[in-house]
């Protein structure tokens, strides 16, 4: 048996390397919205825990984004906890490198109410940025001057953003339904002309502009299927996100913040996710997605085409 365990772990990661992610500003990982979330009949389950993160992610375009997260759960009493989480994420690409602290995350969850087979959590939440978003590089695609970089490049989303979710979880499935609102703009300042010296224009204005953005209000919903065993659990789910307000910004060559067109949509991945419990403190998580839609224009450079994500969890 644990040589089919070790194998199944295996292709898991060889899977992941190849995968494709979800986008998003960041609530899809907080507190009622989470995956593979623990289920349990007696409500009293350890709601203190420390979660040590690594990410991959490619982009669209050239950029590669890593991120190393820790993600603290802790436990005020038996139904509700305080969620904070610390990135730290640089980024290689064809227009330069970064690195840096990312955004934090605080969320508060609680249990709203419990049944023989349902748990209803609730949860609010705040993102706090950890710069203005205006991170510039200085290379010989700028010609030698600081040049602000595209939001790809960015650690930080610039914004302070409000968040709100709640989630019904039962042994086998998680239903669960979110909305985060940026409120303020960011100062990013990228425009195409800062790099003068890069050698594919067209290449180049592949990166949507959208100088001070304010990003649109986001809305996801999360359905997953959980099977659980003694020691291992996997699941599968779909992980809709649409922005219902168009994000706002200066477009290249202007002067005066619009609406920026084809910022509202659809961003929809399938979900997978493995997990593997050494013994009732301690524990492993893979997750897997494909991406199938995607909105048309990104100026918050919140897409990601191919992700790996490996988590380990310590409860206590």
């Amino acid at each position: 048996m644990r040589n089919v365990l070790a194998g199944f772990v295996f292709l898991i990661c060889v899977s992941l390397t190849y995968s494709q992610g979800c986008s998003d500003a960041g609530f899809c990982t907080m507190g009622a919205m989470k995956p593979d979330q623990n289920y349990s009949k007696r409500i009293a389950i350890k709601l203190r825990s420390i979660e040590f993160n690594y990410y991959k992610g490619t982009s669209l375009l050239t950029p590669i984004i890593y991120a190393a997260t820790v993600d603290f759960n802790l436990g005020i009493n038996d139904y509700s906890s305080f969620q904070i989480k610390l990135p730290y994420q640089w980024v290689k690409g064809s227009l330069g490198e970064t690195a840096g602290l990312g955004d934090i995350s605080l969320s508060y969850t609680r249990l709203l109410k419990a049944t023989n087979k349902w748990n209803i959590n609730g949860t609010l939440g705040a993102k706090v940025p950890s710069n203005n978003s205006n991170t510039t590089v200085n290379n010989n695609n700028t010609g030698g001057v600081d040049a602000p970089i595209h939001m790809y490049y960015q650690q930080s989303l610039g914004s302070y953003d409000a968040i709100a979710g709640v989630s019904a979880i039962s042994r086998n499935w998680l239903f669960a339904a979110g909305i985060q609102v940026a409120l303020t703009k960011n100062n990013n300042q990228f425009l195409w002309s800062g790099f003068p010296n890069y050698p594919d224009a067209e290449y180049l204005q592949s990166y949507n502009i959208g100088r001070e953005l304010l990003r649109g209000i986001d809305v996801m919903f999360r359905v997953e299927r959980n099977w659980r065993f003694t020691n291992f659990n996997f699941s599968l789910g779909a992980l809709p996100i649409y922005r219902i307000t168009k994000d706002e910004g200066i477009p290249q060559g202007e002067t005066e913040r619009v609406k920026l067109p084809q910022t509202t949509g659809l961003a929809l991945s399938i979900l997978g996710s493995f997990g593997y419990h050494f013994d009732v403190n301690n524990s492993i998580k893979l997750i897997k997605g494909v991406k199938l839609v995607d909105r048309d224009f990104n100026p918050d450079g919140l897409t990601r085409d191919e992700v790996l994500s490996i988590s380990y969890v310590y409860k206590f």
